[in-house]
């Protein structure tokens, strides 16, 4: 146990000694709240409520803000393969397992803590730009504050989501290495199935694609209207997320573990 918190204090000194990460980490908040403060602006509530997903509007910034998570958490690995520092962190930490979920745990704190200030952010910010009844769901009212389980769940959702999408590029950095490559890699499983499923006429196969993709399955977790017309349900859906997480950075691990630096 003292290697892996000695890898893991290495690791958070590496990770908060750069600006890099730390800009990366600002765009997150800026951009998951001010996409989703745009589309609450846009979306029309009446007495009837807002005839759309309320919690979906409202964390509808992480479509977006998903992005720098994945450049940073490519980063933390790739980073070090570009600049041979890699070599350094290997010689000091030859167990490159360890070296890993290091990376895994200060990468998920950083960005759970992140995510928390960015849902938080998206609440508030809705609450005085929706118009209307403010947040309705299928738990009933919730006025300007996160309340109802429903609610609660798209937030506390949407923080694991972005956690996932971090170890998910984390684990593809590990495998690809070189930076552009993995960034390519990471944004293309993200955002490629979505519009593949919108190409799709089988419904059968736009049903598996909805359920199978990372993204797709993994925003479930924010639904709180319909639910038994969702190609897959919210914690399910978080669940195949964290498969394709666990996978990556399986992967990852025996790369690691393989190859020389």
């Amino acid at each position: 146990m003292s290697t892996v918190l000695r890898a893991v204090r290495a690791e958070w000194t590496k990770a908060t000694s750069t600006p890099g990460p730390v800009w990366l980490l600002v765009v997150t908040v800026a951009v998951t709240v001010g996409l989703g403060a745009v589309l609450a602006g846009v979306t029309k509530c009446g007495a009837a409520g807002c005839g759309v997903d309320v919690a979906r509007v409202v964390f509808s910034g992480v479509y977006l803000g998903q992005a720098p998570v994945a450049v940073l958490a490519v980063l933390v690995v790739s980073g070090e393969f570009s600049t041979s520092l890699i070599r350094t962190t290997l010689a000091a930490m030859p167990r490159r397992s360890v070296v890993l979920v290091a990376k895994a745990v200060v990468l998920g704190v950083a960005v759970a803590a992140v995510a928390g200030v960015a849902v938080l952010g998206s609440v508030l910010v809705a609450s005085i730009v929706l118009p209307g009844n403010g947040f309705t769901g299928e738990h009933g009212y919730v006025g300007g504050s996160v309340g109802g389980s429903g609610m609660v769940r798209a937030a506390v959702g949407t923080v694991g989501y972005l956690v996932l999408v971090a170890l998910l590029s984390l684990g593809v950095a590990a495998v690809v290495r070189d930076s552009g490559g993995a960034i390519g890699a990471v944004l293309g499983l993200l955002y490629l199935p979505p519009l593949l499923a919108q190409m799709v006429t089988n419904e059968r196969l736009h049903r598996l694609l909805e359920q199978g993709a990372p993204m797709s399955a993994g925003l479930a977790v924010q639904a709180t209207t319909d639910l038994g017309q969702l190609p897959i349900g919210p914690w399910a859906g978080l669940g195949v997320l964290a498969v394709w997480a666990g996978g990556a950075l399986v992967a990852g691990g025996l790369a690691l573990r393989a190859r020389d630096t």
